[in-house]
């Protein structure tokens, strides 16, 4: 079998059998067309004949092109399971990618807002069906710490207004139901109110909609988002994440169990979540060496 099958039989295994989503696919096979460029190019037709070698060579070419630590890492990830598929499977006798080692990643702490922040970002004046939106999303995206891909995938089925909820279908097509707050409550009411004013003559259960009447995308929420940022002076490199981070901050400082945040972050590890702790504990220490009565005693 050619690579350019087995590439096909694996990305038809991760989406079928692995149950990962369209995007994790597209990612996976933009990796795999270019590792096989590089492997047809130096004569290798078919995945057996792949020697540990080739791959090293592989990866420095990456490296040449200055492509980050973390880039490097998840062309590794990538043809190591892909690599691993065909173990499984028989087609493979050895796994030469297995000895491959992953770059080391410098750890960056994710940023959170303050609360002063956060109350600045979310104190809307809602004068236009655009501004009763932007609230609900904002409120939405920092009082549930979705993901901005969970947060326009939302439908008007996933709110549930009398149970306080709302669902979402997380990675891996995870589903995980979120319990939202009173300021979610209020500011997706005023905002379904008006919502019809923003349909055009298409329906779409998307929840919220952009000024054609369609479900607004990734850019544009982007581009609402910087806008607001600057109308009130906020740092614009503020994301959609940089809420997700600021939500789970907040509930851990305010004592909330660290297994209730991973749940609704729908994290899969604990460890990705303990990275919050760090964030607390280092607000800890600064806020020691500022206030600490004796500070400046020697």
């Amino acid at each position: 079998m050619k690579l350019g099958r087995q590439i096909e039989e694996y990305l038809d295994y991760v989406i079928i059998e692995q149950n990962l989503t369209i995007n994790t696919k597209n990612s996976y096979q933009n990796e795999l067309t270019k590792y096989m460029a590089f492997l047809v190019r130096r004569g290798i037709w078919n995945i057996e004949d792949i020697q540990y070698e080739d791959i090293t060579e592989y990866l420095k070419t990456l490296s040449n092109e200055n492509l980050k630590p973390q880039s490097i890492a998840h062309s590794i990830t990538v043809i190591r399971n892909f690599h691993k598929y065909f173990i499984k499977t028989g087609d493979l006798k050895q796994d030469v990618s297995k000895n491959i080692d992953h770059p080391k990643l410098r750890k960056h702490l994710p940023t959170a807002l303050s609360h002063q922040e956060v109350d600045q970002l979310l104190d809307i004046k809602t004068e236009s069906p655009f501004d009763y939106r932007n609230k609900a999303m904002l409120e939405l995206l920092y009082g549930t710490g979705l993901r901005i891909s969970e947060l326009l995938s939302l439908t008007l089925n996933d709110i549930d207004l009398i149970n306080c909820t709302v669902r979402c279908m997380g990675k891996g097509r995870k589903e995980r139901i979120i319990p939202i707050n009173d300021f979610i409550i209020e500011s997706l009411s005023n905002y379904l109110k008006i919502r019809k004013e923003l349909e055009k003559k298409e329906h779409y259960d998307q929840l919220f909609l952009n000024n054609h009447g369609k479900p607004i995308t990734r850019q544009g929420f982007f581009k609402m988002l910087k806008k607001l940022l600057l109308e009130k002076g906020l740092n614009t490199n503020i994301s959609p994440h940089t809420l997700r981070h600021s939500f789970a901050t907040h509930l851990l400082e305010n004592g909330a169990d660290l297994r209730v945040i991973q749940e609704m972050l729908g994290h899969s590890d604990i460890a990705t979540t303990r990275i919050y702790t760090q964030i607390s504990n280092q607000q800890v220490k600064k806020d020691y060496d500022e206030f600490h009565p004796r500070k400046d005693e020697d």
